[in-house]
């Protein structure tokens, strides 16, 4: 039966969740894991959704095994992270969606769901918002820029924006120019800096971003590869045209 499992109790009040599925240049899964990783932050609970891969997760350095989809929070920073370590078949994005937003409305949580758009970039990569209910506001608060071009969000990331607004539940979608074929820590810094910090009120060090991008890419080049042979990106952001 579909369900999350919590492993340990938070006193989280109305949280801010950072969603990290990977798809387009990665840029959701390297913004999460960094969060999860620069925070320490607590093995919260684990999903157990429908339609996820049944694998079974180890870490270096760890024995114990863990599922490939699961939530971490801190409470010093009333912040929730998403984190996948697979790409989610976009075949099982309503059973996904369906399964975590009734968990999002339980915690009272606010979801913040992150999406590469694959087109070039011209400097720094930029970045766009959209939203539904108080995620407007938080958008026009924090002054995230409104996207220039018709568009959508595909794939289980885009299955879950469209069920929390559908529910009347606030949400925010983030999108940003990211490398179609290969791992993305730049614009993954783009979404800590311009709105992670200031929607969750938070600081966050993203040297190692920068210090280690070959790194970072080497480490989720892999993944990136998979994804692409399979032509499963867990999410993307594409535009519609204008007479679409």
């Amino acid at each position: 039966m579909a369900h999350i499992e919590t492993h340990t109790d938070l006193g989280l009040t109305e949280p801010i969740l950072v969603e990290g599925l990977p798809g387009v240049g990665l840029v959701g899964k390297i913004a999460a894991d960094h969060l999860v990783e620069t925070f320490d932050m607590t093995y919260y609970a684990s999903c157990h959704c429908d339609g996820l891969p049944r694998v079974a997760v180890y870490s270096d350095g760890e024995q114990e095994v863990r599922p490939p989809v699961r939530i971490y929070g801190d409470e010093e920073r009333n912040l929730f992270v998403l984190q996948s370590d697979v790409p989610v078949s976009p075949q099982a994005a309503p059973e996904f969606a369906d399964c975590l937003t009734g968990w999002f409305a339980e915690e009272n949580a606010t979801p913040v769901l992150l999406s590469g758009l694959p087109e070039e970039k011209d400097g720094r990569p930029e970045l766009y918002g959209m939203g539904c209910g108080d995620g407007l506001d938080m958008l026009d608060t924090h002054e995230i820029p409104t996207p220039t071009e018709n568009g959508m969000v595909t794939g289980p990331t885009g299955a879950l924006f469209a069920e929390a607004c559908e529910q009347g539940m606030d949400a925010v979608g983030l999108v940003v120019q990211a490398n179609r074929q290969f791992p993305d820590p730049e614009s993954a810094r783009v979404i800590l800096v311009d709105a992670i910090e200031p929607f969750a009120d938070i600081e966050i060090s993203t040297d190692k971003l920068v210090d280690q991008a070959e790194e970072i890419a080497s480490a989720r080049e892999k993944l990136a590869k998979q994804m692409n042979q399979a032509n499963e990106e867990s999410t993307q952001a594409q535009p519609l045209g204008m007479y679409q």
